[in-house]
């Protein structure tokens, strides 16, 4: 691995944020310190060539203004809790609220804001201080970035000095037939869940873990994106598969596969997560512009946030997502890249 340095202007502070890239025979990966941000990915497809296949951004400003978390690791809690609102251990918590009446990845200023120092190669580690967007205990945090041959592992780990919930993932939109391309209509998914979570109209679960068998929903078995998309309530997919059940023992699974023929490329996503948002891009408007003057339209792209399942810490149900004083949160998302 290797590095270049910038300096950026964020909420009033100048930083010099680093670019790490990894590289293998198969595959090229750049980090920016700025957030663990994944800035690009290139793989080759079956008629050799490399390809950019996660969108992002050709300047930092663009990272540092950015309300779409393009790349990003985010955190303290990704996805969304209800009313940014929880209590813990008989105290009530309100965190800041940045989406509709609900919090999401972590607030106004989640992880994705922060410049994380860097040690042992691409370990990148942050402390989160107590009180930090509303949520308790001082947070130090570690992302890990390794590549061996065709697959991407990212190590999250944390520890806390108080009870506070957490929920840590990586936000890169892909797009198999390179970043610019128009659609996911044309790419195949395929998860390995039994149930999923439904939603109400502000996308916080309604506490229903659902059998996805004789719905939209069931991905066991590969579909194509772009016919599914219309029988899907709503503006797309932007929801929870359940990939095991609350109290599974910790172990990674196969959780997600997609592929897009006419490339060639196929994506593999393991995890140690209970659950895994596919989101298709929904929100994505023509109005961000991103890597050589693409516009991101709709449904240009896909998502697999692998995580705890949303608002866990108001949900009894869901899988537990504190983490206390004296615990250790880690968990393991693979991403490997072949083709067909």
């Amino acid at each position: 691995s290797y590095g270049v340095s910038e300096s950026v202007l964020t909420r009033g502070n100048t930083f010099s944020v680093d670019l790490w890239v990894l590289q293998s025979s198969q595959l090229r990966v750049e980090v920016l310190t700025l957030g663990a941000i994944i800035r690009s990915v290139q793989s080759r497809g079956k008629d050799g060539q490399m390809e950019d296949i996660v969108l992002g951004y050709d300047d930092l400003e663009a990272y540092v203004s950015d309300k779409r978390y393009l790349g990003a690791t985010v955190g303290r809690v990704a996805n969304r809790i209800a009313q940014g609102h929880f209590v813990v251990e008989g105290k009530d918590y309100q965190l800041d609220v940045n989406n509709g009446p609900n919090a999401l990845h972590g607030g106004l200023h989640g992880f994705n804001k922060v410049s994380i120092s860097l040690e042992n190669g691409v370990q990148l580690q942050m402390t989160s201080p107590d009180g930090d967007q509303g949520y308790p205990g001082e947070v130090q945090v570690s992302v890990s970035y390794k590549l061996e041959g065709d697959s991407l592992t990212a190590e999250y780990q944390a520890r806390s000095t108080k009870t506070t919930p957490i929920n840590l993932t990586n936000h890169s939109y892909f797009n198999l037939a390179g970043q610019g391309a128009a659609d996911i209509y044309d790419h195949e998914v395929s998860i390995c869940a039994q149930s999923y979570l439904p939603v109400d109209d502000t996308s916080i679960p309604t506490g229903e873990i659902r059998g996805v068998e004789g719905t939209p929903f069931d991905l066991r078995k590969p579909v194509l994106i772009g016919p599914r998309l219309r029988e899907v309530p709503g503006l797309g997919f932007d929801h929870n598969f359940c990939l095991s059940s609350p109290g599974e023992a910790w172990t990674e699974r196969h959780a997600a596969r997609v592929c897009h023929p006419a490339s060639g490329r196929v994506l593999e996503v393991s995890t140690s997560q209970p659950g895994v948002q596919f989101y298709t891009a929904n929100f994505l408007d023509g109005s961000i512009t991103g890597k050589g003057g693409t516009r991101y339209m709709q449904h240009c792209s896909f998502c697999l946030e692998t995580q705890n399942w949303p608002d866990a810490v108001n949900q009894p149900s869901f899988p537990d997502s504190l983490l206390r004083p004296g615990e250790d949160y880690r968990h393991v998302t693979r991403f490997t890249f072949t083709t067909v």
